[in-house]
């Protein structure tokens, strides 16, 4: 397992990051991504933690706040080796107030996260989505309040355009608050889209990446129809995380799959493999309902892709040309 810092922050997380989105929750759309148990959530820590992962993902939303009480209870007593990420601004409550990106919510979710936990502090405390009715400099102040209060230690944003995360940081600077130092977003090679204005921030900014969704909720695997029908059981089959282009990924999983056969290892563990190998990407989360998919997915980290291989599925993946890409392209070297 190889590590790389998140961000400006000095803090080394291991490039394959264990998502806990399919931990609790016994209903509705929590029981189509997962619904593990106790028992079953602490195996797959365990198990990941063998294998060279320290850095756990939530959110207070996922499992209606299971999947925190679970994670913290996995994690038990190594606390101090791992980093734990979750989130904020999704629904975590019936109350009007219990939404959103506003200074009452924000210090009332991170305490709840906190007892959930069972720790005194959070790595990394995200906006899990944009709050229209919120100013920006009252989340940024009372996310500034919680890091000064010493509740987290650095901030993040999830699922926010180019320009929203550009305006949040601008802000905590000239206020001389706490920014965001980390992305988690959409990434994959069904879905690409964030290269045309999220990566260049990202790299100009020196913000670290955490990538979600990086199999396209299981359409990358290879085990959907070509229509896009998705196998008995399938994420997809209950709880749709995205729209997929299938005409893309069935040129993707054409060109793993020859990939994968050449190399002895799985369509997954390419296309993983391929995320791994981008610049701007510190860590892919990975997400799991059985063991096995657990293991697969970890071996994506011994695979090293070629020059050939990486430009195979590039091309395979390629993201029509828009303005002003194409211009920028053509001349800014002029």
């Amino acid at each position: 397992m190889r590590y790389k810092v998140l961000g400006r922050t000095g803090l080394r997380v291991s490039e394959l990051c264990l998502g806990a989105m399919t931990f609790g929750g016994s209903g509705g759309i929590w029981h189509a991504i997962g619904g593990l148990d106790e028992r079953q959530s602490a195996d797959m820590v365990a198990h990941a933690i063998e294998a060279g992962v320290n850095f756990f993902d939530t959110a207070n939303g996922y499992g209606d706040g299971e999947s925190e009480t679970i994670l913290g209870k996995a994690i038990g007593k190594r606390r101090k080796e791992v980093v734990i990420a979750t989130k904020v601004g999704f629904p975590a409550g019936k109350g009007p107030n219990d939404r959103g990106l506003s200074r009452v919510h924000i210090h009332r979710a991170v305490d709840d996260s906190l007892r959930r936990l069972g720790t005194d502090y959070i790595d990394l405390y995200l906006a899990h989505k944009r709050d229209l009715l919120t100013p920006i400099d009252e989340t940024m102040r009372a996310f500034d309040d919680i890091v000064r209060g010493g509740k987290v230690r650095h901030l993040g944003v999830s699922n926010f355009p180019a320009w929203g995360i550009m305006k949040a940081n601008a802000v905590a600077e000239a206020r001389g608050l706490a920014r965001f130092e980390a992305v988690q977003a959409n990434y994959n090679l069904a879905a690409r889209d964030l290269e045309r204005e999220i990566v260049p921030l990202l790299e100009d900014q020196q913000i670290g990446l955490m990538v979600w969704s990086p199999l396209a909720g299981g359409a990358l695997t290879g085990k959907y129809g070509r229509d896009g029908t998705p196998p008995a059981g399938a994420r997809r089959g209950g709880f749709d995380v995205g729209p997929v282009d299938f005409e893309r990924v069935n040129r993707v999983v054409e060109a793993a799959r020859e990939i994968a056969r050449a190399r002895n290892a799985t369509v997954p563990q390419v296309t993983l493999a391929w995320l791994l190998a981008q610049k701007a990407v510190t860590t892919v989360i990975i997400g799991a309902k059985r063991m096995s998919q657990l293991e697969d997915n970890l071996g994506a980290a011994a695979i090293e892709l070629g020059p050939e291989d990486l430009e195979r599925l590039d091309a395979a993946s390629a993201l029509p040309v828009e303005y002003p890409g194409w211009f920028m392209k053509q001349f800014d070297t002029l």
